[in-house]
């Protein structure tokens, strides 16, 4: 009986990490999107309002349905793993409730309400408040989404390098709520976190806008958006790289264990190399087929081609499972140097020599969710690689677990993955159909001369030649 207990509480531990995993993958993609696409329509508004370039204008109103469409998402499955705190890790709430409770209020009673509050004005309010009111609307929504990152990411940094706080009789309590939020690692991830967002708008403004001038959408607005996207990659990939690597420092002061790990360091050594390739072996605490470049790695995180890194085997039941987090970064990193070379190049061909060659736009369609990607790498190593924990040497993974039998998981885990699979392809096949619907009812090279009810962005367009998008 006792196996039986054993077999079947190790069975709920994975399957409630899987479904957990699974539901905080898909969430991701939406805010990651979100959070900087409403700057970037506040961008486009500005522009319009600054030049009344009704071009602008036009932008703004293809992506604000698309920022709408991608906030109804992530608001679902925001809602839906927060019921997982209960369901499946009950003994988060009971060791860490204190802390973990008001934060998630806080994002819910300040960020929420605002961007819910004035989200509907700025979809629907062009022809019903003045144009200030709706630039307002626009900048308050934008702040909502930075503020609810600000507060998620402040639970998740305390959860990965906690201060400001003490344990009495198994439970944490707040000693400084300045130290709770503005933890050691908060400042770095949530500049991390955004500079991602940015990237990750971008290249699916890329992308989308690629698309629609490859079928034949050769309208001056569609221009307009591929070049500002690609223009934002170009500079926010090397501030992605300086804030990323002041980040890893910080994660190498405060969490060896992990950068062991993404690093492949079992043993602790000076002049340690970096690792191209390899493939970790946890069972004998080895690599094979090691391809390094000599003395890089502590170059990288000391600064010093001598500088000393603490090896896996320092950390002996206390490290988190290698292979994942080491091949998903490296999965970030390519990912990364394909995102700058892609958007260099880019930037060269479409904004300073004006030429859009199709096979450079194809290559921008490829890489429409390469931001998704490289979010996820590496929520991945941030996730994976504070385990065995779940608050970093407070609460271990294992000892917040649910009881619930394995059948009674692996019943939601199937409905989440199958509900999320098909909302997943249907949200990625809506855009390329609203596109597509852009191209056929935008007349190419169409001009918002004649009528133009620029007022209402719920309503179509009358131009000379036609009904516009």
């Amino acid at each position: 009986m006792l196996d039986a207990a054993v077999i079947a509480n190790d069975t709920s531990f994975m399957l409630s990490r899987i479904q957990f995993a699974a539901n905080i993958s898909f969430h991701i993609l939406f805010p990651t999107i979100n959070i900087a696409l409403c700057w970037i329509l506040l961008f486009f508004k500005v522009r319009y309002n600054q030049t009344q370039d009704e071009s602008w204008l036009r932008v703004y109103r293809f992506w604000v349905r698309i920022f709408a469409l991608t906030f109804a998402i992530g608001v679902v499955s925001g809602i839906t793993m927060s019921f997982q705190f209960g369901t499946n890790w009950p003994g988060y709430m009971e060791t860490v409730g204190n802390i973990a409770g008001p934060l998630l209020g806080y994002e819910v009673m300040t960020a929420f309400f605002l961007e819910a509050s004035f989200l509907s004005i700025m979809l629907f309010g062009m022809d019903r408040v003045s144009n200030r009111v709706h630039t307002i609307a626009t900048v308050l929504v934008s702040f909502g989404t930075t503020l609810s990152a600000f507060w998620i990411l402040s639970l998740d940094s305390w959860m990965q390098t906690p201060a400001g706080f003490e344990m009495i009789d198994g439970v944490a309590h707040v000693t400084s709520w300045m130290e709770v939020i503005f933890n050691p690692s908060m400042p770095y991830r949530l500049m991390h976190m955004l500079l991602a967002s940015g990237l990750t708008s971008a290249f699916l403004i890329c992308g989308i806008s690629a698309y629609r001038l490859i079928k034949g959408d050769n309208k001056k607005s569609v221009k307009q958006a591929l070049n500002f996207s690609v223009t934002l990659a170009a500079i926010l990939i090397p501030l992605q790289i300086f804030v990323g690597d002041l980040h890893g420092l910080n994660t190498f002061k405060h969490q060896p264990a992990k950068v062991a790990a993404m690093e492949g360091v079992w043993e602790t050594a000076t002049e340690v190399p970096l690792l191209l390739f390899a493939l970790p072996e946890q069972e004998k605490r080895e690599n094979s087929f090691e391809i390094k470049v000599p003395n890089m790695a502590s170059i990288i995180l000391t600064h010093d081609p001598k500088g000393e890194i603490k090896g896996l085997n320092e950390f002996i039941d206390k490290h988190p499972p290698v292979a994942p987090v080491f091949f998903s970064f490296r999965i970030m990193i390519g990912m990364g140097v394909l995102m700058l070379l892609f958007s260099w190049l880019a930037t060269y061909q479409f904004v300073l020599k004006k030429q859009y060659p199709p096979w450079l736009l194809k290559v921008g369609i490829a890489m429409t969710f390469s931001g998704w990607l490289a979010t996820l790498a590496g929520w991945y190593v941030t996730e994976i690689g504070r385990q065995p924990y779940l608050v970093t040497g407070i609460l271990r993974t294992k000892d917040a677990v649910t009881t619930t039998p394995p059948a009674d998981i692996a019943l939601s885990l199937t409905l989440y993955l199958v509900i999320y699979g098909f909302l997943l392809i249907a949200y990625i096949r809506t855009l390329f159909v609203m596109a597509n619907r852009a191209v056929i009812l935008e007349e190419s090279n169409a001009s918002l001369t004649g009528k133009v009810l620029v007022s209402d962005a719920s309503k179509p367009v009358t131009t000379n030649e036609g009904v516009t998008s």
